[in-house]
């Protein structure tokens, strides 16, 4: 199997795999490719980015600080990454979770049957709905929930 980047005339990339080279060229020679996008016709091979595995041998450089996490993954890659890492530890730090409740929660801050504080949590798609039209006013926030949802 070969994983070919196609273009059409349109101007839509897309991806899409076949048996070979060969199979590829037949196909193409024949006219049967289509846009996987639009469904035009007038496929051709885009430019790809080649694939490289870096050596297997090599290990993983440890970590410098004692207390640095191995994990990539948990470091910010960039400082929009950064700043909505802030963000969301300031939403935490400053707002009530009431997780499931929060349309019943919201809905008596603003009719003044509880306390007001700001509070977070989840709703459902009507349940939210329902709050921005009786003029709650609620925010999607960018990020899950770090607890985990049952």
């Amino acid at each position: 199997m070969i994983k070919y980047s196609l273009r059409c005339a349109e101007g839509h990339d897309f991806e899409s795999w076949f048996a070979s080279a060969s199979a590829y060229d037949a196909l193409a020679a024949s006219g049967r490719l289509t846009c996987a996008v639009c469904g035009g016709g007038g496929v051709e091979k885009a430019l790809m980015t080649p694939r490289v595995r870096p050596a297997r041998a090599k290990a993983p450089a440890p970590a410098t600080k004692p207390d640095a996490k191995a994990d990539n993954l948990s470091t910010p890659a960039s400082a929009m990454e950064a700043e909505l890492a802030e963000f969301r530890a300031k939403v935490e730090a400053n707002t009530e979770d009431v997780g499931r409740k929060f349309a019943e929660e919201a809905r008596a801050i603003h009719e003044g049957r509880a306390p007001d504080r700001a509070i977070r949590g989840e709703a459902k798609i009507g349940e939210a709905k329902a709050l921005v039209e009786d003029g709650v006013p609620v925010l999607p926030l960018p990020f899950r929930p770090t607890r985990q949802v049952n």
